[in-house]
């Protein structure tokens, strides 16, 4: 069994009043090549940084082979690192900048050059002792970095992001290159990075990590095949995520239907995530696989085609925005300026509509043509009743300014889907100024048509996911526009070495074996 070289305990590191590592344990073994994952912010770097001693954390202990090492200072420990700028010496050639570790060291001349030398042909830069480092390409410079790092025989190899400046081809090659290197050397190395890929390519184990804390720690294989949670699936390659309900061991339900699966120890009917990836759904004729359905798009990636299936389609409502000129209506005899807009709402409304209200549904407004000063509208002439029609409303001022628009009183008609999800919503009547104006036009539609989604079983709320429109809101003129607001259906992602065209029926496949059940994910 191989040997515990490192030991993070409860590790807590703060900057600014900003907690970054929230109590890390890890343990990292001998001979490992080990990958701290993540996205920027995560706390990856700031923990190898406290493991080679340029940080030092708030609390906890950090043991290297036993030893607690905290009051170590960096250049005691032997632990070298390999930074994302590589931090050669210019003034010196490429043996000189491998041999400066050892020459700072006292290390005799003639042990010094069989070592630089070895160093030099395990990174692949035999040849180069005499070359001017300012003239060697990044992937050259790089190795020259390693070499410097491992001639003075570390226990452990930090690096930190060191192939992120490097050529998407270049940046495979040293992939490569790193696991040979790691692999002859024989010692543990630490590498930080947020690409998932370089992840699982090169590492032994792999470090998930989000906000200070650590989702998962596991082999490659693990990591991508049982996913611990729901953010670990989706960093870690392309997922389907679906709610689902785990009914008993090796059985779970999700869209409608029982599957067979290898997961067990969850408590019957607990809900749970179901993780499924593209590769692993095989897409067949209509009615052969395990879900019918229909492919909304293909892509091609290259080496596959990224097929889209849905299997359930969502909840759509589609209303008419009216868009109508800024058209202020002026009394010059006193001054003022007034703005209305007409609107729609809903018949069971109108028993608690109040005058404030309609002023705010119309965005009614008053002001002084000179000075830009608001004026208060004193009077609301309405004659709304709850019934369905068009009923005029008049605002006026104390100075008698005044403009008429209308309100279109409507009966909600509910569109619903088969999976009982409701959904509504009602015409729009905004200026061509209002619709230019809006920071987040997805936003202030589903606001100002009232749009609303629910389960029609549990009344639960459910989220709009699309806003569709086909106007340019910068550009748009008056007229009327058709908006369409959906939920959100059941889309699969396939990948497949085999074309489809849109709107073919289909259906898709996939064993008990592809089939992955996650705990739901508690937000820390």
């Amino acid at each position: 069994m191989a040997k515990k070289l490192i030991e993070f305990r409860n590790i807590v590191k703060e900057f600014d009043g900003q907690i970054v590592l929230k109590g890390i344990n890890l343990d990292i073994y001998e001979n490992e090549f080990v990958t701290l994952l993540g996205p920027s912010g995560c706390g990856k770097t700031t923990l190898l940084r406290i493991l080679g001693g340029f940080l030092e954390q708030d609390e906890g202990h950090v043991y290297l082979d036993g030893e607690e090492i905290s009051k170590v200072p960096a250049y005691k420990r032997p632990i070298n690192t390999v930074f994302q700028k590589y931090a050669l010496f210019p003034h010196l050639n490429v043996f000189d900048n491998v041999a400066f570790g050892l020459k700072i060291k006292k290390m005799p001349k003639d042990l010094i050059e069989p070592k630089v030398n070895r160093m030099l042909q395990l990174v692949g830069l035999d040849g180069f002792q005499e070359r001017d480092v300012t003239l060697l390409s990044g992937g050259q410079q790089q190795r020259v970095a390693i070499a410097r790092a491992l001639v003075n025989e570390p226990d452990v190899l930090l690096l930190d992001e060191p192939l992120s400046a490097l050529d998407a081809k270049l940046r495979k090659e040293m992939q490569q290159e790193l696991k040979r290197i790691q692999q002859e050397v024989g010692i543990t190395f630490i590498f930080v990075t947020h690409d998932q890929e370089e992840a699982l390519t090169m590492s032994d184990k792999i470090v998930v990590m989000k906000d200070g804390f650590i989702e998962q720690y596991g082999t490659p294989t693990e990591i991508y095949n049982e996913p611990s949670n729901e953010y670990v699936a989706n960093f870690i390659g392309d997922s389907n995520i679906i709610n689902g309900t785990m009914i008993k061991d090796y059985q779970v339900h999700f869209d409608d239907k029982n599957f067979a699966c290898v997961d067990f120890g969850f408590k019957e009917n607990e809900p749970v995530d179901v993780v499924i990836r593209p590769e692993d759904i095989e897409i067949k004729g209509r009615g052969k696989g395990k879900l019918n359905g229909q492919v909304i798009s293909c892509l091609f990636k290259g080496v596959h085609y990224e097929i889209i299936v849905e299997t359930k389609r969502g909840a759509s409502k589609t209303i008419t925005l009216h868009v109508v000129a800024d058209r202020d209506v002026e009394n010059k005899e006193a001054n003022e300026k007034m703005h209305a807009t007409s609107f729609t709402m809903d018949i069971e409304d109108v028993a608690e509509l109040t005058d404030a209200e309609i002023i705010a549904r119309a965005n009614a407004q008053a002001w002084n043509s000179s000075t830009e000063e608001d004026i208060s509208i004193t009077e609301v002439i309405n004659n709304i009743k709850p019934e369905a029609g068009k009923y005029d409303v008049t605002f006026r001022t104390e100075a008698g300014s005044s403009i008429t628009i209308y309100v279109n009183v409507a009966v909600p008609r509910v569109n619903t889907n088969d999976e009982n999800i409701g959904i509504q919503a009602f015409d729009i009547y905004k200026s061509v100024e209002e619709i230019k104006e809006s920071m987040a036009i997805s936003v202030d539609l589903i606001t100002w048509a009232d749009a609303y989604a629910w389960n029609l079983d549990s009344e639960d709320a459910v989220e709009i996911d699309d806003v569709r429109f086909d106007f340019d809101p910068n550009e748009i003129e008056e007229g009327e526009y058709e908006v369409t607001f959906t939920t959100l259906g059941r889309e699969y992602k396939v990948h497949s070495t085999d074309s489809r065209n849109e709107g073919d029926a289909v259906s898709i496949d996939f064993t008990k074996n592809d089939i992955h059940v996650m705990q739901k994910r508690i937000v820390k």
